[in-house]
């Protein structure tokens, strides 16, 4: 990227050519408007449309209730028809189910392609809507209103995450193809804005397009420091303007800029009447939303961060979960592993499972179980190979590692050689979800941060699986692993184990 210095002079320019490329996103006579459309626009579309396929589900599944109910009631000998009491109670249902959704904005901008955010406001608003108009329905006494909870409840529940799955995929198939995504300003030091821009580039569903920065006046961006070009649109105090002239739906702040202690605030009065959101990216990169809750005290704004937590329940949880699996998954596979040990057998000499000394929790090291996929001589060949090392860090990666059988490869790109660590799991070396084992000569490498790799066992699979294995650079496979370390949780766990299995069908970057 050019310097500051030659780049603001042109802004008028840059900011033209982007006013004139979307000045017609939001037109409905548009033809690329269905394709193209941006920010507020498509946002305020795909509510509408969610607001639709919402009360479809609820109402086939408060419809149904109200069906069977009476289909039960009549028998064979028929009965009479719905009762217009009943049909007054579905209304009453299908109508405070709407507006609770509605309440616990289940639809905002902010959740909806997120994922776990948006599916939790659906559950929470499906829940608190039933635990109300089961309280109401026992103060009235309307008996009546029992089968609709045996139904409803778990019908439409299980639609409208189903629709909202659907959904979801829908448009984060879209913003990857660069559709449906807000434009956004990122504001602050060089440093800070390339690190954010890097970092919504590797998102393809991020849901923003940077179409510009905004720079102190005696700063510079790095050459080619983002996958697209992204112009210098404004200095720090020109932020409304460009915001204005560029059409922008939000600005994100990559970190309050030095000696501007108050310069968030003038921001949010400055993109009064915008329309545009504000966004500040938090410096606290390896925490998640969980652990950060916010404390008013006389105005002042305290942001409280939790400690992660090594012990406790939530670690017996995770025990009892880990077994229970791991116990499911070795009965319900023996057949599949009977079948890829004979076919080892006849493919190379050696033995079926390789057995190697990986470090677990707290630095205790254990012995993981894997299916042999390479030759039985494969540790001893290794030393002709370091010169050819394509891995990054102390991790040793060759994509056409000629001490692969032609069994393991297969075994490799599907990641079935792991499955013996359903053992390892069972007998509690390891763990479903974890940070990724690593080798003794690796942990003698560590710097000092990366050692708390090793405060919780070592997983199955984790975040390094499902975000590209081989793939990841050393330092991005470590920033995973230790956000997961201070970070987990089942529920993010159950997330992490459901996309293993999406990467099962479309392996990324195992070899």
């Amino acid at each position: 990227m050019s310097e500051l210095g030659n780049i603001l002079p042109a802004r008028d320019i840059t900011q033209s050519a982007y006013r004139e490329r979307y000045r017609h996103a939001d037109t409905p006579n548009s033809t690329t408007a269905t394709f193209a459309a941006t920010g507020v626009s498509w946002a305020r579309h795909f509510r509408r449309q969610l607001l639709v396929s919402d009360s479809v589900v609820i109402i086939v599944a408060v419809a149904s209730s109200l069906v069977a109910r009476f289909a039960l009631a009549a028998g064979p000998a028929g009965g009479s028809g719905i009762t217009a009491e009943y049909a007054g109670i579905a209304v009453v249902i299908a109508g405070a189910w709407m507006v609770m959704l509605a309440a616990y904005h289940s639809r905002d901008a902010r959740v909806i392609g997120v994922g776990l955010a948006e599916y939790k406001s659906v559950v929470n608003a499906s829940s608190l809507t039933f635990g109300l108009l089961a309280i109401g329905f026992l103060v009235f006494q309307v008996p009546i209103a029992r089968g609709f909870f045996i139904v409803a409840l778990p019908a439409g529940l299980g639609g409208l995450l189903l629709e909202r799955w659907l959904w979801r995929r829908w448009l984060n198939h879209n913003r990857g193809e660069g559709h449906y995504l807000s434009r956004a300003i990122v504001v602050g030091e060089a440093s800070d804005v390339s690190y954010v821009v890097r970092q919504i580039d590797k998102k393809s569903g991020a849901a923003y397009n940077v179409v510009g920065v905004a720079l102190p006046s005696n700063e510079r961006l790095p050459m080619q420091f983002a996958k697209h070009s992204v112009p210098v649109v404004s200095d720090l105090e020109s932020v409304g303007a460009a915001v204005r002239n560029m059409g922008a739906d939000a600005v994100i702040v990559a970190g309050e800029p030095a000696g501007r202690g108050h310069y968030i605030r003038d921001l949010g009065w400055e993109l009064e009447g915008t329309g545009a959101e504000l966004v500040v990216a938090s410096s606290l990169t390896n925490v998640a939303g969980p652990r950060i809750h916010f404390r008013p005290v006389e105005g002042l704004p305290l942001m409280h961060v939790e400690l992660p937590q090594f012990e406790g329940g939530k670690h017996l949880l995770k025990r009892i979960f880990d077994v229970t699996m791991s116990g499911l998954a070795l009965l319900a596979l023996f057949p599949v592993f009977a079948i890829i040990a004979l076919a080892i057998r006849r493919d190379s000499e050696g033995p079926v499972l390789f057995r190697q000394e990986r470090v677990g929790r707290n630095g205790k090291t254990f012995k993981m179980l894997k299916f042999r996929s390479m030759v039985q001589t494969a540790e001893t060949d290794l030393a002709m190979l370091l010169d050819k090392n394509e891995g990054s860090g102390p991790l040793f990666k060759l994509k056409n590692d000629p001490r692969v059988t032609k069994v393991g490869q297969v075994l490799r790109r599907f990641s079935l050689d792991e499955l013996p660590q359903f053992w390892n799991v069972f007998t509690g070396e390891m763990s479903l979800v974890g940070p990724r084992p690593p080798l003794q000569t690796e942990v003698e490498d560590y710097e000092r941060h990366v050692h708390r790799r090793l405060y919780i066992k070592p997983g199955l699979t984790g975040m390094w699986q499902v975000n590209g294995r081989s793939d990841l650079s050393w330092e991005e496979s470590v920033r995973l692993d230790l956000y997961y370390v201070e970070n987990w949780s089942l529920t993010g766990d159950l997330i992490i184990l459901w996309r293993t299995l999406r990467v099962f069908a479309r392996p990324v970057g195992a070899y």
